[in-house]
C-alpha cells in the first residue's frame, strides 16, 4: 500500500495521528526533503528505506514505489500540508492505478490554515466575507485554466489565499488593486509554524516594497481580504441565543441536555 500522507504546514507535531503512526510503521519512506521537517522522518522504523525525493523526477519516485510493492512494503509517500492542494500527487495516483498499485490518501494541515492560526483570525466573518479562494499565479510552473485568472477570481472581492506567487508580488498587487481598493490588508505568512516563521503585513499598496525589504523569494502564502484587519462586524447568528436549531432548545434557548452516554 502506498499512503499518501499530508505532513502539515512545518511543526512536527502538526501532523495528524494516523499520518504519523503510519511512517512509524513504513519500511520505506518518501519525502519531500525541501518542504517537509526532518522531525518527521525521523519517525520513520530503524533500518526504514528514507529517500528525499527533492532531486528525482516523477519516473525515479514511480520506480521506487512500484519496487517496494513488488518486496510485499507499505510506503510512506509524504507531502507538505495537504496533499490535495498543489501536491503533485495526481500524476502518481494515474501510474499507480494503472499499474494495479493500492494507494490511500491522510489529509494534512494545510498552509492556509496555519497562516491563518498564526495570524490569530477568522477567514471567513459575517459581512465580510464568506468565501476563501485557494489559488496561484502562473510563472515557471503549468499555466492557469480558463477562467482562473486572478482578475477574474479577484472580482469576487473573496478572501484570498494565493500560493506559490510571492516572486510575483507585483503583479498581484496590480491586479487586485482594482478590485479590493489599495488600501486592502495583506498578510505574507513565510514557513508557518516552523522555527524561521516569518509575517509581512501591509496593503496592497505597501506589500511589494515590503516583500522586497524582507528578500522574501519562497515558501511564502499570500492573503488578501479585509477579514485581516476587519474593524466591526456583525456576530455569527450560530451562537446568537435568540438563533433557533436543533441543538438549541427552541423556546428558552438554553442547551439540550445530553442523553446517557452522549
Amino acid at each position: 500500500m502506498i499512503h499518501f500522507i499530508g505532513a502539515g504546514p512545518g511543526a512536527p507535531d502538526l501532523i495528524t495521528v494516523r499520518g504519523l503512526n503510519l511512517i512509524k510503521a513504513a519500511p520505506v519512506c518518501l519525502y519531500a526533503g525541501s518542504l517537509v521537517p526532518e522531525a518527521v522522518i525521523a519517525e520513520a522504523p530503524e533500518g526504514a528505506r528514507v529517500i528525499d525525493t527533492a532531486p528525482m523526477n516523477l519516473d525515479e519516485i514511480m520506480e521506487e514505489m512500484e519496487a517496494a510493492h513488488a518486496r510485499g512494503e507499505d510506503v510512506a509517500r509524504v507531502h507538505s500540508g495537504d496533499p490535495s492542494l498543489y501536491g503533485a500527487i495526481g500524476e502518481q495516483i494515474r501510474r499507480l492505478e494503472a499499474a494495479g498499485i493500492p494507494y490511500q490518501i491522510v489529509p494534512g494541515v494545510p498552509a492556509f490554515a496555519a497562516a491563518a492560526a498564526l495570524l490569530r483570525t477568522e477567514l471567513t466573518l459575517p459581512d465580510v466575507s464568506q468565501t476563501v479562494i485557494l489559488t496561484r499565479t502562473a510563472m515557471k510552473s503549468s499555466k492557469m485554466p480558463n477562467n482562473e485568472d486572478l482578475a477574474t477570481l479577484g472580482a469576487s472581492g473573496a478572501t484570498l489565499a494565493i500560493h506559490l506567487s510571492v516572486r510575483n508580488m507585483r503583479h498581484v498587487v496590480e491586479t487586485l488593486t482594482p478590485h479590493y481598493g489599495a488600501d486592502c490588508p495583506v498578510a505574507v505568512v513565510v514557513r508557518a509554524t516552523w522555527p524561521d516563521e516569518e509575517v509581512i503585513t501591509g496593503t496592497l499598496e505597501t506589500i511589494t516594497a515590503a516583500v522586497r525589504a524582507a528578500k522574501v523569494t519562497r515558501t511564502a502564502l499570500i492573503l488578501v481580504g479585509r477579514v485581516l484587519a476587519p474593524g466591526d462586524f456583525t456576530d455569527s447568528a450560530l451562537y446568537d441565543p435568540n438563533h433557533r436549531h436543533i441543538f438549541r432548545n427552541q423556546k428558552t434557548g438554553a442547551a439540550r441536555p445530553a442523553k446517557d452516554g452522549a
